[in-house]
């Protein structure tokens, strides 16, 4: 019983060591691959060799967000081609500004966004629109930034105080898509001495803000919250902290970081605030309470006058493809005031190692995958089910406000599960066997018996004299035995003959079981041969 449970034993266990070393070369070779896979995903995405790609799923997932409708806060007095025709000209007179502005003005608004350039005076009404626009604590008037040395800007109107001028600037990405906002900067130095013709957007030792940041701290004060600088130097205002933009934040890689940037959270590709014409309100046919407490940007949307920009929701839209720049600024006031007042989330980024921990478990889990699932139709279903399951994560953490890492996950996922599964078939063609002889070695597994090397010590074996003496003697002796006749025990004179006969009978018989035992061992040599081959 123990001798058939241990030839049973000793049966299973080559099968056990091989199934233990094909184990552990695919499982090394999954955990391999999908750390190969990283890293160099990883470097290439550092590189900024992926950056377009997941720019552009930051634009779907911004398109697939529900529009979230007008902000109640918000009003925007749109300069249309229908008023140019009445007014017959442009750029309007200053009278025609001083007007509108002064009627809006009357209904008490918190502030009021001139998003007009105004540097030089256009006749008639000059001294009247000065006079306002230095004596209203409501009206922001814009400047352009000077963009190197040698572009010197766009001043803001004469005599405005400092406190009442906001910039106009906005960044575009590579590619004319409009992602980031400025909040505030300093302006680069000139290649000239600050004299008579500089102006207050040239001075780089100045902290400038942006229209949108004046016009929102405005709207604030209402409020009693006062902009702070947190231990990190970062904008507060009341319990929310704007996050700096990183060189690497996000899909980013090595962006330009001039300035205070954050993320534009869009709000509405077409309907960010409440719209009034300029002779709606000259005219007196706007509802004061569209005006009252709220913070109000004039601007042009005229199609003669060219000032749109491409957005994250451009390449969805068939006609209108480009969002005016006055739209531009109302989102970006729409993200401040609702970031603060209603706790509408900003955007966040992981760090470089939670980002890298991300990528490299859906690595795995490709990998995972295409070593468990063999069957193409069902290791198609899994990756299917798993990177859908990646897109609504991705999209649910998107809606939260944190851009993480989607397109080098999925690049990841299916680079380790392909490599795997090119793995998976160079191991079927007899690569697993190699690998598993080299392995052994250092894990002290016993080494098989080169098959030429078994073949020789058998041959050696039977082509001996010895060996071949016992064969003959074996048949002689089992001749004897089958001719042999059985002796009578009632002879009693024939004692010392049959002791003598006994003695050699037992001689014989010790040969025989010699002889056997060799023979039993060239039989289990060549059955060890015979398991190795199976």
């Amino acid at each position: 019983m123990i001798s058939k449970l241990s030839e049973k034993i000793n049966s299973v266990l080559p099968r056990l060591q091989r199934l233990y070393a094909a184990l552990l070369v695919s499982g090394t070779s999954v955990i391999v691959t999908s750390a190969i896979a990283t890293t160099m995903v990883i470097g290439a995405r550092q590189a900024g060799l992926l950056q377009t790609q997941e720019l552009w799923a930051f634009d779907q997932f911004i398109q697939l967000r529900g529009d979230e409708g007008p902000d109640p806060r918000l009003l925007i007095v749109a300069i249309t081609e229908e008023d140019l025709q009445l007014q017959k000209r442009w750029p309007l007179p200053d009278r025609t500004l001083a007007q509108l502005l002064s009627k809006l003005e009357q209904q008490q608004p918190r502030a009021i966004g001139l998003d007009i350039y105004r540097d030089l005076p256009v006749e008639p009404g000059n001294q009247e629109l000065a006079k306002l626009l230095q004596q209203s604590d409501r009206i922001i008037t814009v400047c352009k930034v000077n963009d190197s040395a040698t572009n010197p800007g766009i001043a803001p109107p004469p005599s405005v105080p400092e406190n009442r001028i906001g910039f106009a600037d906005l960044l575009v990405d590579s590619g004319g898509i409009l992602r980031r906002s400025l909040l505030f900067m300093n302006p680069p130095p000139v290649n000239k001495p600050i004299g008579e013709n500089s102006h207050f957007c040239q001075n780089s030792a100045a902290d400038l803000f942006s229209l949108s940041l004046r016009l929102a701290l405005n709207y604030l004060k209402v409020e009693k919250i006062q902009p702070q600088l947190n231990s990190s130097n970062e904008l507060k205002l009341g319990s929310t902290v704007f996050k700096r933009l990183k060189a690497n934040s996000g899909g980013y890689q090595n962006v330009n970081l001039a300035g205070y940037q954050i993320l534009l959270n869009y709000r509405s590709p077409w309907n960010v605030a409440q719209q009034v014409t300029l002779t709606e309100v000259l005219t007196g046919k706007v509802n004061p309470s569209l005006i009252k407490n709220r913070v109000v940007l004039i601007g042009t949307t005229a199609e003669s006058i060219k000032d749109g920009f491409y957005t994250p929701y451009s390449s969805g839209q068939q006609k209108d493809q480009e969002m005016l720049g006055v739209m531009i600024h109302a989102q970006a006031v729409s993200q401040i005031l609702s970031a603060v007042l209603d706790q509408r989330p900003l955007f966040w980024y992981w760090s470089n190692w939670g980002e890298t921990l991300w990528i490299g478990l859906w690595s795995l889990s490709g990998g995972i995958l295409a070593w468990q699932i063999r069957h193409p139709l069902r290791f198609g279903l899994a990756s299917g089910v798993a990177l859908g399951g990646l897109l609504a994560l991705c999209f649910g953490f998107f809606c939260q406000g944190a851009w993480i890492p989607l397109v080098p996950s999925v690049l990841t996922f299916i680079v380790t599960a392909g490599s795997v599964v090119t793995i998976d078939r160079f191991n079927k063609a007899g690569y697993t066997r190699a690998i598993y002889v080299r392995l052994k070695n250092p894990l002290k597994v016993n080494i098989e018996i080169d098959q030429s090397k078994k073949e020789r010590q058998v041959a050696e074996i039977t082509r001996t004299e010895y060996f071949q003496d016992l064969q003959k003697r074996g048949k002689e002796l089992r001749t004897k035995r089958t001719t042999a006749t059985p002796k009578s025990n009632s002879n009693a004179s024939s004692e010392v003959n049959d002791t003598n006969k006994s003695r050699q009978e037992v001689s014989e018989s010790s040969e025989i079981e010699y002889y056997q035992q060799m023979q039993d061992k060239v039989k289990n040599l060549k059955n060890r041969e015979k398991k190795t081959e199976d």
